[in-house]
This record gives C-alpha cells, structure tokens and sequence, in this order.
C-alpha cells in the first residue's frame, strides 16, 4: 500500500511537471506561431497586458462578480442560456466572461450580455493569484471543459462555488488512466459537476467523484431553441428558395463538399447553400471550382435585381447567418463528419424540424447520436451513400417530412438543462453566500 502511494505521488509530481512545461512553451509557440498563424498572433496579441486591462475594467466595478469561463464559440452557446437567466434572476451582479481561443473571444467581444469580455490569462500560479484577485468572483462557472490547474485550486482555497455545466467525459480520458491522479484532483475542485449524460455520470463515480454530480443534460438544447424561436426572414435567402427543393449544408470542411457537388451538378433543380466552416479568400475559391452553378452569397445580393439566374447553389461568405439558414432547408448537412475532430453543431438544423445528414465521425457527439437511434438524422459514408440517402429524401415528401419531425422533437425533448443549473444556484444560495 505504501509502495502504491509512493508511485502515485511520484506521478502526479510528474503530471504537473509536465503540465508546467505545457503552459510555460505553450504562449512561446503562439508567439512564434503568429508570423504565420492569424489565429495564433490573435491569442498572442490578445494576452499582452491582459491583467492590467482587466484590473482597470474591474476598478470601478462595485457589484459582486459571476465569472463564466468558455473556452471557445460552441461553448459560449452552451453556456449563454445560464448567464442570460442569472443576469436577468441576479441583475445586481456584474457578468465576467472569459475565453481561451480567439474564435470566441473576436466573435463576442462586444457581447451585450456581459459587463466585461476578455481573454483568459494563461494558467499560472502566479496569473491565478492575481486575476482571482481582481476578480473575487462569488460564482465561477467552466462550461463543458477547461480544467486549468491553478485557476480551479485557487478557486477551491478562497472557497468560492465553482461548477462545472454540460459536461462531458470519455473513458479515454487522462481522469480515468492510472496515472491520472494529477488530472483527477482537478475534478475535486467543483462545487458541483453538471453532465451531459449517463455514461459520463457514471465514470466519474468510479473515480470517487460522487457528491454533487448530477445528470443536467446539454444546455445547447435551450440555446437552439432560443434561436430558433426568435427566427426572423432573410429576404434575399427566401427569394433565392424560391419554394425549391434545398439542401443547406453548414460548417462544411473540403471533403464534405467533394461527398456534396456531384450531387449538385447532378440535380440542377435542387437549391443549395453551403455554409462553409472558413471563409477565407483560397476556401471560398475552392468551393467555387467544386460546385460548378454556384454564386457568393454576397455577389447574390448584390444583383438581386438581375432576373437572369444560371445557377443553383449559393455559397455563404459571412459569419453569423447558418443558424436561420437550416429555417430554409428541406434537407441539412452538418459538415465535419470526414475529420477526426467530428461533426459541428447538429441541433442548429434538427431544431427547425430538418432531415438531418452528417459523414461517419460523429460517436463523439451524443446528441448525433440520439437523433440517429430516434431516426431524425444518417449517417453517410462517401459520396455515393449521401447521393442515395439525398435522392430518396428529395423524392420521398412523406419520409422527409416524418424524418424532420422526429428530429425537432428530439431537440424538444430534451430541453430544461439550463434551468436546472440555475434553480440549483438558486437553492443553493450561491449567489447570496
């Protein structure tokens, strides 16, 4: 016994010295990355003096501070719901909201729902001390993930609530390994866990996470219903349906539009949009020389007037628009599936009662599961598999429509996790403590 807990003393030690070296080289990659990298530059650039700006931000801040930390844009959607119902709840408190990655920080900098927006500091002893410092926050909140050593043992030691919403964890995961005992105590530092399913409840229970874990469910549900409830026309997308037949495919990546265009040069009396998952100036181009009868979406509007139309696929060259976009749909793709990071946001599309198709990569994301084991959404493999599954949805009005309904109902059903994060908050006075 002795001997075991010697071992496992020595692999922590190693775990955080590893974990040291990481976030020690991990801003010197990003600054040598940047001459190349503008995501990178962005994170660089971004943290300069970042302590500094956020201790002259807070100075004349005299409310109490919620301090919600999302590492990118899909968790700042999961986690939206609960900051907007604690906000309109707890209106006497100020709302800090953090993020790792540029992609989220430059979307919502200007977030209207939040008091202060910054980048998070980078995990240190000595960043922790003094962001938790100028902070003191009364409640923090990590959505999904971001489990950073310093910030959550520093939360724990000034016994501010901390906790953890829509999580979700897999056995692969370093908690779970033998030698994960650094990466394990992490977890002892929430008040409260709130996963996402079963499977991730239970595989924390057999590491001896026990008290306050609770099956919440996946906050993203409420955030689609939301936006899709406040749904409002794009007049230049429903002149260009037109009362068609169309295929919206989001977030698609290249391989997603090589599975897609032959079926589009194939089916010219079907619309499609493709909303592609980057929108530089070389991605644009390439989606242009796949899809033969296509148009940028922005050179639509602009001759809009023109009554003569040659094509039959628009494809989209802004950000913010996918999610009214599967509104349009008779059928969606989620792009993603043929990458090994997996499929984007599937609950954009089936909230509108939408088929929904997406490539093999998805065992990851539990709710594509769940919409295919309810049958409101496929999986396809190549380009000939989404050829069959797209031909029979266009020809088969009956099998689309009861496909799409049984995927919005999937997405109703399985609202209510953010609620029961806050009435948790509520009742359990963290906000009044």
């Amino acid at each position: 016994m002795g001997f075991n807990l010697f071992i496992c003393r020595i692999n922590y030690q190693i775990l955080l010295f590893l974990y040291q070296i990481f976030i020690g080289l991990y801003p010197l990659a990003a600054k040598i990355l940047g001459w190349v990298n503008p995501k990178a530059k962005l994170w660089h650039t971004g943290r300069k003096e970042i302590l500094k700006q956020i201790a002259d931000a807070l100075a004349s801040n005299t409310k109490r501070v919620i301090w919600m930390h999302c590492a990118s844009l899909g968790e700042f959607e999961q986690g939206r719901p609960v900051l907007e119902g604690l906000q309109k709840n707890d209106p006497n408190y100020s709302i800090l909201l953090t993020f790792f990655s540029p992609s989220g920080y430059e979307v919502h900098k200007n977030y209207s729902g939040a008091d202060f927006v910054f980048y998070l500091p980078m995990d240190s002893e000595k960043n922790a001390q003094q962001f938790l410092t100028i902070v003191n926050p009364s409640l923090a909140i990590f959505v999904k993930y971001e489990f950073w050593h310093y910030y959550l043992t520093g939360l724990q030691k000034r016994q501010i609530p901390t906790i953890l919403i829509a999580g979700i964890f897999r056995k692969d995961q370093l908690f779970f390994k033998w030698y994960g005992r650094f990466y394990k105590n992490i977890l002892h530092c929430f008040s409260a866990i709130f996963v996402q399913d079963q499977r991730s409840q239970s595989l924390l229970h057999s590491i001896g996470i026990n008290n306050e874990v609770y099956l919440g469910g996946d906050t993203r549900f409420d955030r689609v219903i939301e936006i899709a409830n406040a749904f409002s026309p794009i007049d230049p997308i429903a002149h260009f349906c037109n009362n068609s037949l169309v295929l919206v495919a989001g977030s698609t990546w290249f391989q997603d539009d090589e599975t897609i265009a032959h079926f589009e040069k194939a089916n010219p009396h079907i619309k499609f949009i493709i909303a592609p998952h980057d929108i530089t100036h070389q991605r644009l181009q390439n989606c242009l020389t796949l899809y033969k009868n296509a148009v940028l979406y922005s050179d639509y509007v602009q001759g809009l007037n023109n009554s003569t139309q040659n094509f039959n696929t628009l494809i989209i060259d802004n950000v913010g628009m996918l999610s009214k976009l599967y509104h349009y749909a008779s059928i969606s793709y989620i792009g993603g599936g043929f990458g090994a990071d997996g499929i984007h946001n599937c609950l954009e599309a089936a909230v509108h009662y939408k088929p929904v198709l997406f490539g093999p990569v998805y065992d990851k994301y539990i709710e594509a599961v769940g919409l295919i084991e309810a049958g409101g959404a496929v999986s396809i493999k190549d380009a000939l598999d989404f050829e069959s599954v797209a031909k029979n949805l266009c020809s088969n009005e009956v099998s689309r429509h009861a496909m799409g309904q049984i995927a919005g109902d999937f997405v109703h059903a399985h609202k209510g996790a953010s609620a029961k994060i806050i009435r948790y908050i509520q009742e359990n006075r963290l906000l009044t403590s």
